[in-house]
């Protein structure tokens, strides 16, 4: 069949010396490295939404889609169903294991709920022959709830039950095709689950809401045997100006306070941790640390727009601090990295979309490859340890074992205790690291 791919050739590793813009540089798939190879380590996807539903248009744009793609014209279903074929020829010729979709990105919305769910059951029956025919696996699924102005005011967190019982309808039903197609997790992005003004908001009220909304989506998981990881995206702002799941420490608090622990994880994008004032491996470290990481969204922002650009990562020495603390966890487990980025709206070549996903592989590997080379050398490690080789003595020991206040004053006041600042050593470090990058 042909697609808009069709005059595009098939993306193979030829290595760092390699000039070929359709070829990997970096992302040798079978290479092994710390016991695994790149793709079991990385479980690369392509995402659905950017890369095959949006057009190129900004909100300064007039008319219709920049981009000549021609799914975007047609009857409804048949114009899915074109775009469905046309994305798998897409991952074919890219070779990644994964992709991932929101419900509304596969099919069109239907006038009534019943309508739209038999709209997605013929395209996703479409997409289930396809991951067969071409080994390409379900990253994760989702539900759109936010588009549709029936979410202006949020899903899970809107002054509406009809709201929110509709959004529950919706997600069952993406959750139920989720785990049909073997998906490794389902994601939650509460896009609108926030508040634009305190003035007509009742705070505690959305967050009880929200609170019982994700517990009766682990409910059905468990229900319909689902064992597939639920995930949260956790985002500071935008749309709304204060979103509920504001960033890793926030999204564990709420967990532990709808006894929900052990139930969900993060899926953390790079560009949502700095839009909330944060490193990405500062929100990797705190999942990490919390028992939250679970997958990533592979992207950058503009280091100059205040906003969610969603461009493909190109920096790998940026991200080697935050492939370095995936390692230390010990992975990503049923997570994977899926590029929720897209082309510039400049970039209206179907080869562009290639292209920018060859880069973003290249990138996530080489940042990995560097990581995994100076984790191996363990000086950092041995760095790390040796500041903090006090609490593996006597004193330390005792501390974290109970010791009072009034115990360490009598110890600090016998003993003479008088101890000195010792250096942290940054910038050795950092000269450490740039020996691997």
């Amino acid at each position: 069949m042909s697609t808009v791919f069709s005059e595009l050739p098939t993306v193979r590793y030829e290595g760092p010396s390699s000039t070929n813009p359709f070829a990997f540089r970096w992302y040798d798939a079978q290479r092994v490295v710390l016991g695994k190879t790149l793709a079991e380590h990385l479980r690369p996807a392509v995402c659905y939404w950017h890369s095959f539903c949006w057009g190129g248009q900004d909100p300064f744009a007039l008319g219709g889609p920049l981009f000549d793609r021609p799914w975007f014209s047609g009857a409804p279903l048949a114009a899915a169903q074109l775009k469905l074929d046309n994305a798998f020829d897409f991952f074919r010729r890219l070779g990644l294991p994964f992709w991932c979709f929101h419900d509304r990105d596969v099919a069109p919305e239907g006038a009534t709920l019943r309508e739209s769910n038999a709209l997605l059951d013929a395209v996703l029956e479409r997409a289930a022959r396809q991951m067969q025919d071409s080994g390409v696996r379900l990253l994760w699924g989702t539900a759109n709830l936010f588009s549709h102005p029936r979410y202006m005011s949020g899903a899970a967190t809107n002054p509406d039950p009809e709201v929110f019982a509709y959004a529950a309808a919706q997600v069952k039903h993406a959750i139920e095709w989720t785990h049909r197609l073997g998906g490794a997790n389902y994601v939650l992005w509460g896009g609108r689950e926030g508040y634009e003004s305190l003035l007509n908001t009742d705070l505690k009220r959305e967050l009880d809401q929200y609170g019982r909304f994700l517990a009766a989506v682990v409910e059905h998981k468990h229900r319909i045997g689902f064992t597939g990881t639920i995930l949260i995206e956790p985002k500071p702002q935008e749309p709304t100006k204060h979103q509920y799941d504001y960033d890793s420490a926030t999204v564990d608090g709420f967990l532990r306070r709808y006894g929900l622990q052990g139930e969900v994880k993060l899926n953390l994008e790079v560009n949502h941790a700095t839009l909330a004032g944060h490193s990405f491996e500062h929100e990797v470290a705190t999942a990490a640390a919390l028992g939250l990481l679970g997958s990533i969204d592979a992207n950058r922002g503009d280091e100059q727009l205040g906003w969610d650009t969603d461009q493909f990562p190109n920096n790998h020495v940026q991200l080697v601090p935050a492939m370095l603390e995936i390692i230390r966890h010990g992975g990503l487990g049923q997570g994977g990295m899926n590029f929720d980025a897209k082309v510039r709206r400049q970039s209206i070549d179907p080869e562009d979309l290639l292209i920018g996903h060859i880069g973003g592989i290249d990138t996530l590997a080489r940042a990995f490859l560097c990581a995994a080379e100076l984790h191996a050398s363990g000086e950092l490690e041995r760095a790390v340890e040796q500041r903090y080789a006090g609490w593996q003595g006597e004193l330390g020991q005792a501390i974290l074992g109970g010791a009072s206040l009034e115990t360490l004053a009598q110890r600090v006041q016998a003993q003479d205790l008088s101890p000195l600042p010792r250096s942290g050593r940054q910038e050795r470090l950092e000269n450490l690291v740039n020996r691997f990058v």
